[in-house]
Order: structure tokens, then C-alpha cells, then sequence
């Protein structure tokens, strides 16, 4: 499997041109149902918006359209179509696809949906070039297409024991009228889907091939830093003088707030920027750390608030509760981080706008850069190249904008780089959010009665209302609260849920423990009183949780082992279901997270090397930011700016993870972020069963149950 890199429409084209002779198929994206057509050239007819080539070497190309930040997708996209067509996986390549609208649907990474969006026309693509190899084999050996299989590339007489490669037959195939309604393969057949495929930009990644947005080069383009004012500030004075006498500088420009240090290469302008002085006022509310605790912690007492959810009667549940559970739990504002910092190549030109670089969602890049120069989109080409990490920052759109304010100042080529500390002074944020659970039991230690308000800085809804354990209780009543603040935030890897999950399950692992019972028994009876008796509607499955909570249990011998406490998490998110079991073992009079079990329920595994690293992904980062992630402000500023005081976890630390998956055989549900939500809560619940000592807020590290049970030994 290789991929093609560096590759535009234009140059695929060239590709397709020169491997004249084959079949090439334009296929819908937008629609499962939609039709397909043989092409003569990629540019035949716009309508048709992907294509899957066969040439007379045997060799297939497809279009990947999808960004790659390594959720696999441009590794999953090709194996589907190669399953359904019986290809010989060697013989695949995949083009990275530019921006085009017109000839893709979704062009998005985000939401952890790439795979179910394509499934089924991937899955028809593939079906259909099969089946037209098969018709023309057929045709040339003048026997029924049903006497013939298709295997490994090859066509077979399964009477004569007759072959024809895939290249030989790609032009009489691209005769054959175009098949509906082909027949899809069963599952239980699958030779490619469910196994560990490597993912095929692998060798290039190891070998530091140019992949990535800041390998990107472009004879004559100058590079360019940013300096962005504090939050809630304004610029008062600039003094460039000292900048400008930096041999290798050629501009300095300013735009909005923003000040542009414009060279040739990359360290003159580095050095350069630290000569630069500005003066700072402010604009509006300049907040710190502190204010935000204050803010959090008033605003959970406010009389109003956004109903979000509302069943029974809650008042009266807990006016006659025999006992009643009342916790709150806090999460800072969190960084992005990705090992790429932000970057992004422009050139506006007269005639229109290139663009290249790493974006999660290049249509909104593209649409933000036509508003802002006033201009048609039709006139803005986005080439994508693959993402250095993005879990949600590169979602945004800034720092492309940075690019084209740029080009268009200096009326030329342009590369536009963040620096880390640049990245973690002008990011959009992990929202910072507190939660207040209450919880009333009978006295027979049933919940008849649920709270939950969610107050979040620029969180919008903080909840996720319709989710577990709502439609399980009679009584339930879930608001939220916003606050307005000029720091920016965004979606971060599991948008809320990354920490509201951890919040949830440790209030329910305390409810389960008030009320006497296992804290898997109590989750399991819940699921099955909301399926006998649901309370509103259930936007969950639940079998597929109770199933997920069942193989967990199962795997980690939940209860059964000696010498090692168990916390139990179950969460799901983003169409997905991954339930935990973390292990804690106290070393040296001090607990130790020695493994966590997940079992998950995300459809058919496609890839099952990558579903795993997806998993296994997830749970680290979700530990790690647990255990140590921790953004502060300080008159506007984030106190963390680099590595060395934004804590991420060490190799040394990330615990052994075993992963397992439910086969339901139903289509994909996605994985890319499921995994990460459930994990803070199965760690603290471990950490609460070793030492009796609840965790209620993030960063672990800081606090003071943690500190003094020297949880981790060395960490």
C-alpha cells in the first residue's frame, strides 16, 4: 500500500492520463444511494464526486478526501473499497484530495464520523467495480458471470480454473454497463476489513518525508510569526525599531490586534520577534485563574439557569429521600497541544487565493478566507496536507487567516508559523467547567431522583442531557449555565464529554457505594429499569452499553482479584460505546495504576490494528490529561507556555491497556474520540477503591487526596 503525496486534482489528473486505457468510476459521497458512472478523465462530469481507478497494471487509485490527523481514515477509506472489490491490498494507492465541494461531501475531520458517513458508498463503490470486472470477464470467456469469483485481484473460472488479472479486464470493464443495486459482501467473509492493516503513510512518517503543513515549501514564499495581544487587551504602542535592523527581516505588518514579523527564513524571524516591544492596554475584562474559580462556584447558586432536561418530579423525590448525595466536580481550561504547532501557507494573488496546509475543516477555512477578501470561493484552491495532531484546534480557522492577512499585506507567497508558546497563548480551549450532581436513594438504596447543573466559560450547553443516566430515573432534573469570557475556547478531543463523563461516573461510582451496591451491579440495574420502564426518551442503546459493561467486567475479572482495586467506567459518546476497568495496586504504601481493561462497542472494526491505536489513544490521553493537564491565566495570559510547565504524561507513566472489541456486526460507530471520556472516571474510581479518598477535580496531581497518598510512586 502506498500513498501518493503532494498531490493535486490537476497532478491526479496527469496520473489518470497517463494510465490511459483502464476503468475509472465516479461515485457519489453525498449519497448511500446515489449512482455511479464510468469516467473518460477525472474532469468528465462534476456530479460525480470521487473516483476509484483500475489500470491496466493492476494498480487502483482513490481518492481519500477526508484530512488525515491520524484517526486512519486515509488508510480505512481505501481498505473498505479494497474488501468489496477483492483487491489485492499491495496493489492500492490513495491520493490525498484537495478541497472541492462540488466532488466531495464532508471533506471534515471531526465528531469521530468520517467512517460511518462513507461506509456504505465506499462499500458500493468497491461492489461495483467488482462486478463489472466480473461482467467482463464473462463476456470474454462467453460464460455466466455467476460461474466466476473475484479474488486477490484476479477473476477466476472456478470450472477451467481460467484467471485474468484485474489489469487485463480494467478496459473491456470500463465497457461494461454500470451495474444497481450490486450485492454486497457478508461480513463473515471479510479478508481485509477486521484485520491489522499498517497504516500506509507509515514509512514516510518514520523516514521524515514531507507529510506535514511546516514541511511544506514553496520556492519565493516568506515565513512569517504572529504576536496576538492577552485576552480582554489591546495594543497601546508598538516599537519595531530593534526589528526591523535583524539582517533577513523584510516587513513588519499589523492587522486587527496582530503584529506580523515578515522574513526569509525561519530564525531571523524568530529572532527578530523577541525584539519587538509592545504595549499592552486593555480592552474590555482582563480575567485570571481566580476569577474563574469565583465565577464557577457563585454562578452554581444562580436562580436561573437553561432547563436542559426535566422528568417527574424532582422537588418532591428528594423532599422524601431517605438519603441524599450532593457532590461538585471541576475541570480547568485545557490546551490542544499537538505535537505540530498551528501553520499554514497562503498566496493571494490577483487573479485568486492558493492555499495549503493542515485544517480539520477546509471548506470553513476556505469560506472564512472569501469573506474576509470579499471574493468568491470559486476562486480559492486548498490543498491539504496531512495534520501533525489537531483534536479540535485545527477545527478553527485563525491561524489560515493569519496567512491570507499576511499575503495579502506583503502582495506575495507566505508560510504563517506558531511557535509552541504561541500555540498555547492563543488557542481555542478545553472549556473550564464545574458540575453540581445530587442524587436522593429510597431506603432500599434505589435512585429516585438525579441532578445535575453544568457552569462552563464559553461551554455553551456543559451537559449531555440525554444521556446515561437519564430515561434510567424517575425524577431527573439537568440545566446549565454559560459564561461569557473573552478567552476563546473550542471542541476538544470528546467536546464536554472528555471531562463530563469522569464527573458522572465518579458520582455514580459514589451513589452505587451510599446505596451499598457494586458499582457495575447498580450502573447494570439502572440500564435495565430504563429498559423495562424508560422515563422520556433514551438516546443511548442500551444493550449495547450493558454489553460493553458485561465484557469488561468479563475480561478484568471484575471482583475477583487479590491485591488489586478496581474502578469501573462506562461512557457513550459520539455513537460509541467503551467501557473501563482500571487497576490500582498499592507498591511501597503507595497505589499505582498498573492497568486499564476497555472494552468497545464502535460496529465493525475496520481496521483493527488502527482501531486499537485509536482505543489504546484515546485512554492515554485521557489519563494523561486527568492526572496532569492544567492551563491557567494570569491578567490574561496562560501562566503554561511550553512544555517544560504544561504537563503531559511520560512513556514511563501510561499503564498496560487491554483492548476488546463487541462483534455486533453492525456499521462502523466511529472511534476517534469514544475512548478518552470514560477513562478520568474508571482511574479515579480505582484510585477512591486503594485509598477511600474521592477525586473531584483535575488536574489529580494537585490535589490534595492525591498528594498525600503519593499515588504513582516517582510520577
Amino acid at each position: 500500500m502506498t500513498s501518493l503525496t503532494k498531490t493535486s486534482r490537476r497532478n491526479f489528473i496527469k496520473i489518470a492520463a497517463a494510465t490511459g486505457g483502464g476503468l475509472m468510476l465516479g461515485f457519489h459521497w453525498s449519497e448511500s444511494s446515489a449512482g455511479i458512472k464510468v469516467l473518460s478523465s477525472p474532469a468528465e462530469n462534476i456530479t460525480f464526486n470521487s473516483y476509484l481507478q483500475l489500470s491496466p497494471d493492476g494498480i487502483i487509485t482513490l481518492f481519500s478526501p477526508n484530512p488525515e490527523l491520524g484517526q486512519n481514515v486515509k488508510t480505512s477509506f481505501p481498505l473498505i473499497v479494497a474488501e468489496e472489490l477483492d483487491a489485492d491490498w499491495s496493489h492500492v494507492r490513495v491520493v490525498q484530495a484537495p478541497l472541492d465541494t462540488k466532488r466531495f461531501d464532508r471533506q471534515v475531520t471531526g465528531g469521530s464520523g468520517a467512517i460511518p458517513h462513507s461506509w456504505e458508498r465506499l462499500r458500493k463503490a468497491g461492489a461495483t467495480a467488482r462486478q463489472m470486472l466480473l461482467e467482463a470477464a464473462a463476456k470474454r470467456w462467453k460464460v455466466p458471470a455467476s460461474t466466476l469469483i473475484a479474488e486477490n485481484s484476479t477473476v477466476i473460472h472456478k470450472k477451467s480454473g481460467r484467471k485474468l488479472s484485474y489489469g487485463e479486464l480494467a478496459a473491456d470493464a470500463a465497457k461494461v454497463p454500470v451495474p444497481s443495486d450490486v450485492p454486497l459482501k457478508d461480513p463473515s467473509t471479510f479478508k481485509l476489513i477486521g484485520k491489522p492493516i499498517a497504516n500506509i503513510d507509515n514509512h514516510e512518517m518514520v523516514t521524515g518525508q514531507p507529510l506535514y503543513g511546516l514541511d511544506f515549501y514553496r520556492e519565493g514564499m516568506q515565513v512569517a510569526m504572529v504576536q496576538r495581544p492577552p485576552f480582554g487587551k489591546k495594543i497601546k504602542s508598538i516599537d519595531d525599531s530593534d526589528v526591523r535592523k535583524v539582517p533577513g527581516i523584510t516587513d513588519v505588518v499589523t492587522f486587527g490586534e496582530n503584529i506580523a514579523i515578515v522574513g526569509k527564513s525561519t530564525w531571523p524571524v524568530m529572532k527578530a520577534r523577541r525584539a519587538l516591544k509592545v504595549e499592552y492596554e486593555p480592552d474590555g475584562v482582563v480575567e485570571s485563574t481566580a476569577d474563574h474559580d469565583r465565577v464557577l462556584k457563585e454562578l452554581l447558586d444562580s436562580p436561573e439557569s437553561t432547563v436542559r432536561r426535566s422528568d417527574g418530579d424532582v422537588a418532591s423525590a428528594f423532599r422524601s429521600a431517605a438519603k441524599v448525595i450532593r457532590s461538585e466536580y471541576q475541570c480547568p481550561f485545557l490546551s490542544h497541544a499537538p505535537l505540530e504547532p498551528m501553520n499554514f501557507f497562503a498566496h493571494v494573488r490577483p487573479d485568486g487565493v492558493e492555499l495549503v496546509g493542515p485544517t480539520q475543516t477546509p471548506e470553513r477555512a476556505r469560506n472564512a478566507t472569501a469573506t474576509l477578501l470579499g471574493i468568491s470561493p470559486e476562486k480559492i484552491t486548498l490543498e491539504l496536507t496531512r495534520l501533525g495532531g489537531g483534536f479540535g484546534r485545527r477545527l478553527q480557522s485563525d491561524y489560515v487567516l493569519d496567512a491570507v492577512h499576511v499575503s495579502r499585506l506583503i502582495k506575495g507567497p507566505v508560510k504563517v508559523m506558531w511557535t509552541r508558546e504561541d500555540d498555547q497563548a492563543g488557542g481555542h480551549y478545553r472549556p473550564a467547567v464545574r458540575y453540581r450532581f445530587e442524587a436522593a436513594l429510597d431506603d432500599k438504596g434505589n435512585m429516585t431522583g438525579y441532578k445535575l447543573r453544568g457552569v462552563g466559560i464559553n461551554a455553551g450547553n456543559s451537559t449531555r442531557e440525554h444521556n446515561f443516566p437519564s430515561g434510567a430515573v424517575d425524577n431527573l432534573l439537568i440545566d446549565s449555565i454559560d459564561y461569557s469570557s473573552p478567552i476563546t475556547t473550542g471542541a476538544w478531543r470528546a467536546p464536554i464529554t472528555n471531562f463530563l463523563a469522569f464527573a458522572e461516573q465518579s458520582f455514580l461510582d459514589e451513589v452505587a457505594r451510599a446505596a451499598n451496591k457494586d458499582p457495575i451491579a447498580f450502573r447494570l440495574e439502572l440500564l435495565e429499569r430504563a429498559k423495562r420502564n424508560p422515563v422520556g426518551e433514551i438516546h443511548y442503546d442500551i444493550d449495547r452499553m450493558i454489553s460493553v459493561t458485561k465484557l469488561v467486567a468479563e475480561k478484568a475479572g471484575w471482583g475477583k482479584k487479590s491485591g488489586v482495586f478496581q474502578g469501573f467506567s462506562v461512557y457513550f459518546s459520539h455513537r460509541s460505546y467503551v467501557a473501563q476497568i482500571a487497576e490500582v495496586e498499592i507498591n511501597n504504601n503507595s497505589p499505582v495504576l498498573k492497568k486499564i481493561y476497555a472494552a468497545a462497542d464502535c460496529g465493525i472494526v475496520v481496521n483493527l490494528s488502527g482501531a486499537r491505536q485509536q482505543v489504546v489513544g484515546g485512554i492515554v490521553d485521557g489519563f494523561g490529561h486527568a492526572m496532569f493537564g492544567n492551563l491557567t491565566f494570569r491578567d490574561g495570559l496562560p501562566e503554561q507556555r511550553n512544555f517544560h510547565d504544561y504537563r503531559l504524561v511520560r512513556m514511563k507513566e501510561v499503564p498496560a491497556v487491554e483492548v476488546h472489541f463487541v462483534d455486533n456486526g453492525i456499521s462502523p460507530t466511529g472511534l476517534g474520540e469514544p475512548a478518552l471520556p470514560p477513562t478520568g472516571g474508571a482511574v479515579a474510581n480505582a484510585f477512591f477503591a486503594a485509598t477511600g479518598k474521592r477525586l473531584r477535580n483535575q488536574p489529580f496531581i494537585l490535589q490534595d487526596e492525591m498528594k498525600e497518598s503519593g499515588f504513582g510512586g516517582k510520577l
